[in-house]
């Protein structure tokens, strides 16, 4: 085998464990995230685990990065069909955040909606990894906000989102936990969305 064709291959390697991890830390948060099982859900044994990473939280950190690039790139496609060049993009970012989709599915959805309540416990190159997605995320709200908003408008609105979120998914996927996302996307949309339309 070539050189060009083990990398590759290395490559493929990592990028499922790193898929794998991304979804298991969403779904069952970072204490949820065993590398035995990591490394099933990728189809590997266990004993290559560290010719990938050299630890445990290495693979958090790119699992972080990770799921929030692919939540992030799948918010603004959805966003971007919804507004058009003249809808509001504010309302949008909310109705899709907080809708049962997401609330249903925390492996597919937002990392820092899954995980926020953990992240200040962690070890620092994992907190700080998940520092980056909650900024990330507040720059997100505040790209819907027209130039002259507070600018601590976006932190109070993203964390509206994540609460809210996190509060539903409390009472699971079922008639509560909906009918709890859908009274804050009203109160959130009555509250803010109009400012910007």
């Amino acid at each position: 085998m070539s050189t060009s064709a083990k990398a590759s291959k290395r490559e493929q390697s990592h990028h499922r464990i790193v898929e794998a991890a991304s979804r298991a830390v969403r779904r069952h948060g970072y204490a949820g995230v065993g590398v035995a099982e990591v490394m099933k859900e990728a189809g590997l044994t266990h004993g290559g685990f560290y010719a990938h990473f050299d630890s445990r939280d290495a693979l958090l950190v790119e699992a972080i990065e990770h799921a929030g690039a692919i939540s992030s790139a799948l918010l603004d496609e959805r966003i971007a069909a919804r507004t058009g060049d003249a809808g509001n993009a504010l309302q949008a970012l909310i109705e899709l955040y907080l809708s049962d989709e997401h609330l249903a599915h925390p492996e597919d959805g937002c990392v820092v909606g899954a995980l926020a309540s953990e992240m200040p416990r962690q070890e620092e190159s994992v907190r700080a990894a998940s520092a980056q997605r909650v900024d990330r995320l507040v720059r997100r709200v505040a790209a819907t906000l027209p130039g002259d908003a507070d600018p601590g408008l976006a932190g109070v609105i993203a964390g509206a989102l994540v609460g809210n979120l996190q509060l539903a998914r409390i009472h699971g996927d079922n008639a509560e936990g909906r009918a709890a996302l859908a009274a804050a996307r009203r109160s959130l949309v009555a509250l803010f969305a109009f400012r910007v339309g």
